[in-house]
């Protein structure tokens, strides 16, 4: 069986006003369930790319293959951005 891993998540910047109230430290983790709190319309644009971490996939854009430095949530005038990390399970 393949090793599993969770993905860390932090709010690393933030433009405007979140309607989900997110803020700059804000910190979730996403394994086998779907993290409280965290807005679904980031978390819909999250969730491919952390499937991905999650499985042991990397994207070769990125400088580390454990990390997405930069995921902007879909608000392109209040945009909250996210940083995805790749942990041990």
């Amino acid at each position: 069986m393949a090793e599993e891993y969770k993905v860390l998540v932090e709010v690393t910047s933030q433009k405007g006003t979140c309607s989900a109230g997110h803020r700059v430290a804000d910190r979730f983790e996403i394994g086998h369930h779907t993290p409280a709190g965290l807005c679904c319309y980031a978390f819909d644009g999250i969730w491919p790319l952390a499937c991905a971490l999650m499985t042991g996939g990397h994207f070769s854009w990125q400088k580390e293959r454990d990390v997405i430095s930069t995921h902007a949530c879909p608000d392109a005038e209040n945009t909250v951005f996210f940083k995805l990390t790749r942990t041990p399970s």
